[in-house]
């Protein structure tokens, strides 16, 4: 067998022994009959490349108004704000919410969103990569919120390509940095921003992206930080926030019902 030359590029090798080294772990820990050691990360926004491949989106595809960037903040960035509990660095997502609809495409009866996701994983010898959170209890994320109406989005190795997994980001300090603590089995499979019945889990051994999204249809400008996410057991982060609790959202089913929380 000739491998060709991208099976020979460092990275993939790289990753592939990543993986490799990972997988050993777990097995000589024997975490699979124990359960993990310690939480594991899965996106960490700590370098300008980290965010380079991340896939940005908005209603500006459709021909509405709405913008957004995701920016690499660090020590020296000059759009960092004097805050002595900000980490070094992380990523700003930011820009503003329009509703204005195109004026020529009438078949657009709706617009106003945008969101960003991480990038899909790079392959290694062993296949296509995806996170098993399948050990784990929680998603964790580290955030810095503006208090709008952000959701969480998944997605994951499904049967139908276009679904997310979705749960509300529920912030309780806008304005300070705080970690956010989702229980996995809590995210709402949806579709094109419809509640899907009958509801089925998170596919939780084949996770292939995490993002956010705005949805609130406010008119106005909005920023969120975020400097990692990671999958955890633990919860006792600072006082960190379990973004479960009660209330409605803005997703609903296709009878038009808003869903509870």
């Amino acid at each position: 067998m000739k491998l060709t030359t991208p099976l020979l590029g460092k990275g993939l090798l790289g990753r592939s022994v990543d993986e490799l080294r990972r997988r050993t772990n777990i097995a000589l820990k024997m975490e699979a009959v124990k359960g993990p050691l310690g939480p594991r990360t899965l996106y960490e926004f700590n370098s300008a490349a980290s965010i380079q491949d991340c896939i940005l989106m908005s209603d500006d595809l459709i021909g509405g108004s709405s913008k957004s960037h995701l920016d690499f903040i660090s020590a020296d960035s000059p759009s960092r704000t004097a805050d002595a509990s900000s980490p070094p660095s992380y990523a700003r997502f930011h820009g503003r919410i329009s509703t204005s609809l195109p004026a020529d495409r009438p078949t657009i009866q709706r617009s106003g969103y945008a969101a960003f996701r991480t990038p899909n994983q790079s392959p290694t010898l062993f296949g296509r990569s995806v996170w098993d959170i399948d050990p784990y209890a929680y998603l964790a994320m580290r955030i810095k919120s503006d208090g709008r109406s952000y959701f969480v989005n998944l997605q994951t190795e499904a049967v139908e390509p276009t679904d997310l997994h979705q749960h509300r980001l529920f912030a309780k300090r806008p304005g300070q940095w705080e970690t956010v603590v989702i229980k996995w089995n809590d995210f709402v499979r949806t579709n094109h921003g419809f509640v899907v019945e009958p509801q089925t889990e998170i596919l939780r051994q084949k996770v292939r992206t995490v993002g956010i999204g705005l949805t609130d249809r406010v008119e106005g400008p909005f920023e969120l930080c975020i400097e990692r996410v990671w999958a955890t057991n633990e919860i006792a982060d600072g006082g960190a926030t379990v973004a479960k609790s009660g209330g409605t959202s803005e997703l609903k089913n296709k009878r038009g019902e808003k869903i509870q929380w």
